[in-house]
């Protein structure tokens, strides 16, 4: 866990706030038995995930596409092609969704910001992505590719342990 206690505190008080946003009917399917808290989110989304990452094409129109995402301090990590649709989107327009899900069992969405990481100031993150994705890999190509984090403004967690998909 790579997470600082404020860190985690922040990440409370966003699902909070997310969830008290939410609308009628969505609170009555994630009634709060069902929700996450700061470290069941911390402690699902350890290691490699794959997430659904929704971009803005320049004439408006969604596009999704999974991505690797990495939960680093209480944040959504992903990398992308250096010439991708999905870069240019990004760069364009930072706004994005996001979705980690397995089946009718969890889904963890983020709705904010994609933000570019300067992997030389983030010394911690490049040392667990060389960890997750292994030296010989990060050290070849995974390095040199664009990465970013999305500050999320809303994020909402479903949990059900009794999903059958």
């Amino acid at each position: 866990m790579y997470e600082t206690p404020e860190e985690l505190t922040a990440l409370q008080r966003l699902l909070d706030d997310s969830f008290a946003a939410s609308g009628r009917y969505l609170r009555s399917v994630l009634r709060e038995e069902r929700r996450l808290d700061a470290a069941g989110v911390v402690d699902r989304l350890r290691g490699i995930s794959t997430m659904a990452l929704a971009t803005v094409t320049a004439s408006g129109e969604p596009r999704v596409a999974p991505v690797d995402a990495i939960f680093y301090r209480a944040r959504f990590v992903f990398g992308t092609g250096p010439n991708s649709y999905r870069l240019r989107h990004i760069r364009a327009r930072p706004s994005v969704s996001a979705t980690v899900f397995d089946g009718e069992r969890l889904q963890i969405t983020a709705h904010g910001k994609a933000t570019p990481l300067a992997l030389a100031e983030e010394p911690g993150l490049e040392a667990f992505l060389t960890e997750l994705y292994g030296k010989e890999a990060w050290d070849s190509w995974m390095r040199d590719i664009p990465w970013f984090r999305i500050d999320a403004d809303k994020m909402i967690t479903f949990r059900n342990p009794e999903g059958t998909r």
